[in-house]
């Protein structure tokens, strides 16, 4: 299994409107293309700014095709567009994980 971590910083007082519109636009088409997150969290403690989202795939080729079908959803493209427009995501870092023998993630 691999799993894809990513965490965002908004610029402070953006991170409300900035979920808000991922909820109205984005959240549909993200779903429909990656399925259901393991995790979508926003900081409790530390960056009041930041929220992560953690996806699962079997593999990198997984990850690779399922990506590339949400890059070309146009509801996508409408949300980035959105998004670039808003100016809230000041960062992005992301971290790819395989999980463990000993503890396998379960579905």
């Amino acid at each position: 299994m691999l799993f894809d971590v990513r965490k965002y910083t908004c610029r402070p007082g953006t991170i409300v409107k900035h979920l808000e519109l991922y909820e109205r636009l984005g959240k549909e088409a993200q779903a429909r293309n990656l399925g259901q997150p393991v995790l979508y969290a926003k900081c409790e403690t530390g960056d009041p700014n930041a929220y992560i989202h953690i996806w699962a795939y079997d593999n990198a080729g997984d990850r690779e095709k399922k990506r590339a079908a949400m890059q070309a959803d146009p509801d996508w493209k409408t949300y980035i567009a959105e998004s670039a427009k808003l100016g809230a995501l000041e960062k992005q870092e992301n971290w790819l994980y395989n999980d463990v023998s000993f503890y396998p993630f379960k579905r």
